[in-house]
């Protein structure tokens, strides 16, 4: 056949295990290789009824002696087997002719399931069963995770033939094996291994709290693989340009010192150096500054956008909701429009509700220079928002973020392959274990006191049935001047939760609190409505606020003296100190106190009670951090930050921290000495997962 007319082979379409295979990620031979066993099941060896006890999980060999359609309470298939020592009743509900006629009277069978005992003997409820004869498994049988149309056996041939074929030749050097911490280094085809088809004498508990060795050689590869994607991250970005901004005596910076209406505290001075040293560098920052609920970091924002107007470039800030990022807005206008204006610059204001008219001056000023900071949502990061020159982007509550979006703000720079500085700031303190592996490529600046005046917040737990006693304690709060904030989960009634809903409350404290004036601040609310209800408290004229989580982060109404969470057993526990942090900004003693429902049986949730006993103990934003680590794992903790991050899947950053710090201080020398093993090892363990990092 002519070139021309040749028709190229259709291709062969995958069947439905195949498709499941792919969905589970299992595409390239060390993928099954890596995939490894959730349990295991021991088949080899056979235990006699007579020995047997109940709850045990055993293998017998019997005889079928009796197979019959039983219709009482249900139709069932039941089966009576003899191993010679007793008899057992196998139990099926679910079952087809041919179930049946593989189980007929006379067929010698292997059986394996949980035996039960009962008034009329021995009982196995859908046991798995298999025709007897043969040699029995050498190695404990793997139960792999899969998912519905993926049966254990395709997977097990799968994952068997995948670890034939796989390249598990070492990509640590012999010579530096010993650096990665490990007392009895295995080999990592043995490792594999040993974990897919452990022998039947190895201890159980050490494969389920993967402390045998086997499963440590797994945990510091994949830790070192995470720490060389971070380090190769780092240094990738330490290659990149950035304009060197340097603040000038008496400039800018200076003044903003001299006019702010208080001192900073020696933390803030210090991470102010930091950032003010890495904005003198022609590298791009990257830099995180983290700080407990009221700790300031908003000044130390404003003096670094200083620093970046001073030496001629704008500066945008960047935060998650409108009300947040009002609140910075509202702070720099304060500190800042004055001594701009005396330069003819101006702080411009960009979020999504905004007007045409409103905005379209804006993005003049932008695109002018005119506005030298811009302050705003992920408006800032929109197509038709174009700066002049962009040097210093300052992107708040980071977790928040998608990698996308910090990409959109950095592409916002166009001078010459330059790069912005990059300052991410977070309210939630990152344990050292997070620290050390996932924000590895990250400096991090820590303001680790808090100013003078705040004043230490008293946290009570109480039962959702002493409500109208919580109502009391408003009702003194307000008639002492002071103002309270009523935190709901739900704005609507959820069939699935049943929570009161934030409409609800308020039209119950309303009438439980006549002559107050009481707001209410929910997510579907318009704009201009959100901002003169938020108008009217942070002015002193609303004495109680109900809220959904809107309120969590950057409201500062230093009046405020009471917050009240309900169903707080349904918050996170970050979530939880954010929104008592809402309290204590002022001179008053202030209290939280946690409304909590317990469950049908009258008890909270394990999880549940860690976090209220957590936020009852401590105050302390890193302990309460290292506990929610601990409660939820580093997955849900990350957030935003990881789309499609490369999360541990067997290293336990709470159980495995023995094991970070070797793999630390391996990956200079790996990635330096040995650059194609490093890049072996990376690709092995990470695939193409590392490119978030990149953000």
């Amino acid at each position: 056949m002519p070139a021309a007319q040749a028709v190229a082979a259709p291709k062969k379409a995958l069947s439905e295990p195949q498709k499941a295979l792919r969905k589970l990620g299992l595409v390239r031979d060390i993928d099954l290789a890596l995939h490894l066993p959730l349990r295991y099941e021991d088949e080899t060896r056979i235990v006699r009824l007579c020995d047997a006890r109940e709850g045990e999980t055993v293998q017998i060999e019997a005889t079928v002696t009796d197979s019959q359609i039983a219709f009482r309470p249900r139709r069932q298939l039941v089966v009576t087997v003899d191993d010679g020592s007793d008899t057992c009743v196998l139990r099926f509900f679910s079952f087809y002719p041919s179930h049946q006629k593989a189980l007929a009277v006379g067929t010698r069978l292997l059986v394996r399931g949980e035996l039960k005992g009962g008034f009329l003997g021995w009982q196995m409820v859908h046991p798995a069963t298999r025709p007897a004869g043969g040699a029995l498994p050498e190695a404990l049988t793997p139960v792999y995770p899969t998912v519905a149309s993926l049966p254990q056996a395709y997977l097990r041939k799968a994952v068997l033939a995948g670890l034939a074929r796989a390249d598990l030749s070492e990509t640590v050097p012999v010579p530096l094996v010993p650096q990665l911490g490990l007392r009895d280094p295995w080999p990592l085809r043995a490792a594999l291994q040993f974990l897919h088809h452990p022998p039947p004498d190895t201890p159980l508990a050490t494969l389920e709290d993967r402390s045998h060795p086997a499963w440590q050689r797994l945990k510091s590869e994949e830790l070192l693989a995470q720490q060389l994607s971070q380090l190769e991250s780092k240094r990738e970005r330490d290659r990149l340009r950035a304009p060197v901004l340097a603040a000038p005596a008496g400039g800018l910076h200076e003044q903003l010192l001299q006019v702010l209406p208080f001192q900073l505290t020696a933390a803030q001075r210090r991470v102010g150096e930091e950032i003010a040293g890495d904005l003198g560098r022609a590298v791009p920052m990257h830099r995180l500054l983290q700080g407990d609920v009221g700790a300031g970091k908003t000044v130390v924002a404003a003096l670094a956008a200083a620093i970046a107007i001073d030496a001629g470039w704008q500066c945008a800030l960047m935060a998650p909701t409108e009300i947040l990022a009002e609140q910075h807005f509202r702070k720099l206008i304060g500190w800042l429009e004055p001594l701009l204006a005396a330069r003819g610059q101006v702080v411009a204001w960009l979020t999504g509700s905004q007007k045409k008219k409103e905005r379209a001056p804006m993005l003049e000023r932008i695109g002018s220079g005119e506005a030298a900071l811009v302050v705003g949502t992920h408006a800032v990061i929109q197509e038709q928002v174009q700066f002049r020159r962009l040097a210093l982007a300052i992107i708040d509550e980071q977790h928040r973020f998608g990698v996308a979006q910090r990409l959109a703000l950095r592409e916002k720079m166009d001078e010459g392959g330059q790069e912005p500085h990059l300052l991410m700031m977070s309210a939630t303190p990152i344990p050292r274990t997070l620290a050390m592996s996932y924000y590895a490529d990250l400096d991090v600046s820590t303001i680790d006191e808090l100013p003078p005046g705040r004043t230490p917040v008293v946290t009570r737990l109480v039962a959702d049935s002493r409500r109208d006693e919580v109502v009391e304690r408003i009702r003194a709060q307000v008639a002492q001047g002071r103002q309270v904030y009523w935190v709901c989960p739900l704005i609507e009634e959820s069939e699935a939760l049943d929570l009161t809903n934030a409409t609800a409350t308020h039209q119950a404290l309303s009438a439980a609190l006549p002559g107050v004036l009481v707001g209410l601040l929910h997510s579907r609310m318009p704009a201009a409505e959100k901002k003169a209800v938020m108008a009217l408290f942070t002015g002193g004229q609303m004495g109680v606020l109900v809220s959904t989580t809107v309120i969590e982060v950057g409201v500062d109404v230093p009046n405020a003296s009471l917050m009240v969470i309900e169903h707080a057993e349904r918050f996170g526990l970050s979530q939880l100190h954010q929104l008592r942090g809402r309290v204590g900004r002022g001179a008053a003693a202030s209290a939280c106190v946690l409304l909590y429902a317990p469950g049908e049986n009258g008890r909270l949730g394990e999880t549940a009670r860690a976090r209220l006993k957590a936020m009852a103990e401590t105050a302390d934003g890193f302990e309460i951090a290292r506990r929610d680590l601990e409660i939820r794992g580093p997955g849900e903790f990350l957030g935003a930050r990881q789309s499609g991050a490369p999360l541990l899947r067997f290293a336990d950053l709470a159980t495995d921290a023995h094991l970070l710090e070797p793999a630390r201080r391996l990956a200079p020398l790996l990635l330096d000495r040995h650059p194609q093993d490093a890049s072996r090892h990376t690709a092995r363990w990470l695939g193409g997962k590392s490119d978030f990092l990149k953000a």
